[in-house]
């Protein structure tokens, strides 16, 4: 299952029923899972560790020395879980010594074409990386969120769960769970709820009702940070997904989009 044009370290541990192309190049300190398949011109560079059933296209770029002026060739990694879609072009560097020291990736995610995932960042489950969305270095991405082609998110922003993105978005500042962004630089801002994705997540509409009121509590009462996390904190006993919206402007430290 493995070519004979694929060039692959001695040192790289790569499960047995693992597919590789011609002409990929696995490198030294790659670890790659079971049922992984990997298309022919890929690059993956190491430490890398790969889980299991990962499917990875043409032309990707995986575990490249971070983008970074303060990299001086310390050892960083880049850890990606199960299940994930790398499509054309795609690519997802290791971490920093001034990060975290790894780039981490979860399960289930589908990076389309020249998606670019930067040093430190990390992302989590379910996640849609449309063509050429980037994160720079240090950013967060939680679960089952969308981003539609051309997003940037720029350093050290935080994208919540269940959001969505509009074309060619420019992310500044951090992003509220459960809602729509759209617009670029100064223009960006939130239109409401992400309903779509939230009832196709399974959201009940009762649940859904109350996310927006809590949505208006941060949005429209034009309330400072912590009065808005008293009123929040007040429909916990009735709507526990409140929550994240608390966590997110208690962990915040560059504001969000509004």
């Amino acid at each position: 299952m493995i070519s004979n044009l694929a060039i692959i370290d001695k040192d790289a541990n790569i499960a047995a029923d693992v597919s590789i192309g011609p002409y990929t190049i696995i490198g030294k300190g790659v670890e790659i899972g079971s049922g992984t398949e990997i298309g022919p011109n890929v690059v993956i560079e190491g430490p890398t560790r790969i889980g299991r059933s990962n499917v990875i296209y043409q032309f990707a770029a995986l575990g490249a020395a971070p983008q970074h002026k303060g990299y001086h060739g310390e050892i960083t990694r880049l850890e990606i879980g199960d299940e994930n879609v790398f499509r054309e072009h795609s690519s997802a560097h290791r971490g920093t010594e001034q990060g975290h020291k790894v780039t981490k990736i979860g399960n289930r995610n589908y990076f389309m074409n020249y998606s670019h995932i930067a040093h430190d960042c990390t992302v989590g489950d379910d996640n849609t990386f449309a063509n050429i969305v980037s994160l720079a270095g240090h950013v967060t991405v939680g679960n089952c969120t969308v981003l539609s082609g051309y997003t940037k998110v720029a350093q050290f922003c935080s994208v919540g769960d269940y959001v969505f993105t509009g074309g060619n978005a420019d992310i500044c500042k951090d992003v509220l769970p459960y809602v729509i962004v759209s617009g670029t630089l100064e223009m960006i801002r939130t239109y409401g709820l992400n309903l779509v994705g939230l009832r196709r997540r399974g959201f009940s509409e009762e649940t859904i009702v109350n996310l927006r009121k809590a949505y208006n509590i941060i949005i429209k009462r034009s309330l400072v940070v912590k009065d808005a996390i008293v009123e929040l904190e007040k429909m916990l006993p009735v709507c526990p997904e409140v929550q994240r919206f608390i966590d997110a402007l208690i962990n915040s430290k560059k504001g969000v989009i509004r």
